[in-house]
């Protein structure tokens, strides 16, 4: 356990606690609004945001692997947790999120952290912008004072609904609304330090509740009284039956709170030049998630705008995240009862800002300009986010990047005659022998670039075939520029081996890496080749092929003496 702890307090002085602590106050200030708002959003009550922020927010910051991160519930999961709501029920995004956690842990634990790396920008981009409309839509009933509205999983369906409500606009909620808005926009030029959530939220409610009294929904009157009271521990009941059912959205709770936190302690790392453990993060996430939903919170991850805010706000530490959850918990016990009066037309605006936050609308005009294979695939990611899930979209993006990818590696494989230029001066001992532009010659020497894998091993086969067509004694490949070769071209060299072997070809190999020379020995393509047939220069390799055939001609001459 003291490894979980080596660094929070090692030096840590009084100075820095100060500093911590404002920065702690600052974000708990900001994440206040963002967690119910988060968990409205998703479906659940506004009170299970503040649990979320609160005990992730601590539990993540003890564990994590990152000195500024930020944890709580974050917009990005909004449509997942919408999706396992409306579908399973609360009780059941409880498990969901218990799973999730067990499978960041294990993802943790097995090293995967840097694997997340892996994932194309484009896919990133595509399904960040999706949720991001998304996030934005599912508010324009709650902007507009809609009644009547029934969520639905679907973005069609949804946009319907407001379609056929749209007659039940309330103009109180619109004002209150726009005056939520305004301040959020304003606020961060005029006075950038004062959290403008908190504000607007603040100056919106005091003016509805003044004007607009009993005219527009608010929190109490729409989800109940927020209590002030801690969240009760409980274990979920759950059946096997039930854990197969929600695997699936747990993991895809598992893959985003993994892919969102990583990114998330990267911006910080960027910020205070610092470096995170990737692997102990995911850990950390994975804890503060199973422990969260047994007091009735929703899944969490790093959140990078409060992240960021710490950041900026002074933090020095860990224990910057830890003050700001227990902030956000002194806040519930203190002033629940008053957060229940918050119309829902104020979080509207929030959650509308947050989405053009998270858009990323730069990278995606920027990757749309490029009207490349990235372009298609954040296209599709994008459209599929929106149009049906993130799961799907994920799952189809990243399988759309890897077609492009082995596409674009196969083409980069290259089988070429050559003769190095270091060897002209050899030119003259095998002029007899080497002819480039002769289709018969005795030794044939070809360079060999790229990958040798699933994708180019076929291509590779067919090229080296045509070319031991014209029966040469000896085929030298040079493949100095193999970064390596996978077990389908394994087992299309061993197919090229074996043909020029029944022609009484000679096959040798120069310029091998060491690292593709161990691929072989482990898969005994080394051996089937010959140890003797490897040479780290091409010259080395003629030299060698050049004595073979005087040795041959010598042979040949002395039987024809003996005969």
């Amino acid at each position: 356990m003291n490894t979980l702890f080596t660094g929070i307090f090692k030096k840590y002085s009084l100075k820095q606690l100060q500093k911590d602590l404002i920065a702690g106050i600052v974000v708990g200030v900001i994440a206040i609004p963002l967690a119910m708002s988060f968990a409205i959003a998703s479906g659940v009550k506004p009170e299970y945001g503040i649990y979320t922020a609160c005990i992730a927010g601590i539990l993540i910051s003890i564990f994590g692997g990152s000195k500024f991160q930020i944890g709580g519930p974050t917009g990005a999961f909004v449509p997942i947790l919408l999706g396992i709501v409306l579908t399973y029920g609360y009780q059941n995004l409880l498990i969901a999120g218990i799973l999730a956690g067990i499978i960041l842990c294990l993802m943790g634990i097995f090293k995967l952290g840097s694997l997340i790396k892996f994932i194309p920008r484009p896919v990133t981009v595509g399904f960040t912008s999706g949720i991001a409309v998304i996030i934005f839509t599912g508010q324009i009933a709650n902007f507009l004072g809609l009644t009547d509205i029934e969520k639905h999983e679907t973005f069609i369906a949804n946009m319907k609904e407001i379609t056929i409500h749209i007659d039940t606009i309330n103009m109180y909620s619109v004002i209150t609304a726009v005056i939520c808005l305004a301040i959020l926009i304003i606020m961060p030029r005029v006075m950038p330090r004062i959290p403008a959530p908190l504000v607007g939220i603040i100056v919106s409610s005091l003016i509805a509740g003044w004007l607009f009294s009993g005219r527009i929904p608010t929190i109490g009157s729409t989800f109940g009284v927020i209590p002030s009271t801690l969240p009760k521990f409980q274990i979920p009941s759950f059946s096997w039956d039930t854990l197969q059912l929600l695997i699936g959205p747990a993991f895809a709770i598992a893959m985003l709170g993994a892919i969102e936190s990583l990114l998330s302690a990267v911006v910080a790392d960027g910020m205070t030049n610092t470096k995170h453990n990737s692997n102990r993060e995911l850990i950390g996430q994975g804890i503060a998630n199973i422990i969260t939903p047994l007091f009735g919170g929703i899944p969490a991850t790093g959140a990078i705008a409060r992240t960021a805010a710490n950041v900026k706000s002074g933090a020095t530490s860990k224990v910057s995240g830890v003050i700001h959850g227990i902030f956000v918990l002194l806040t519930l016990l203190l002033l629940a009862p008053l957060a229940s009066r918050i119309p829902l037309a104020s979080m509207a605006p929030i959650l509308m800002i947050v989405a053009w936050n998270m858009s990323e609308r730069a990278h995606f005009k920027h990757i749309l300009k490029m009207k490349s294979g990235d372009s298609l695939i954040l296209v599709v990611t994008f459209l599929l986010t929106v149009l049906t899930s993130l799961t799907i979209a994920v799952e189809v993006g990243l399988g759309l990047a890897l077609l492009l990818f082995t596409k674009k590696m196969s083409e980069s494989v290259t089988v070429k005659k050559s003769l190095p230029n270091h060897l002209r001066e050899k030119r003259e001992k095998i002029t007899q022998l080497w002819n480039e532009s002769s289709s018969s010659s005795t030794i044939s020497i070809y360079t060999v670039e790229g990958p040798l894998f699933f994708g180019a091993a076929q291509d590779f086969h067919e090229t080296v075939a045509s070319y031991i067509k014209q029966q040469p004694k000896f085929l030298i490949l040079r493949m100095g520029n193999v970064p390596f070769i996978d077990t389908t071209g394994e087992a299309y060299f061993r197919s090229i081996i074996h043909q020029f072997r029944a022609q009484g070809g000679k096959l040798l190999i120069a310029g091998l890496p060491p690292h593709v020379k161990e691929t072989l020995i482990h898969n005994g393509l080394y051996y089937t080749i010959g140890g003797e047939h490897f040479f780290e220069h091409v010259n080395e390799a003629i030299t060698f092929s050049l004595e073979r055939l005087k040795q041959d001609k010598f042979d040949n001459l002395q039987s024809l003496r003996l005969s």
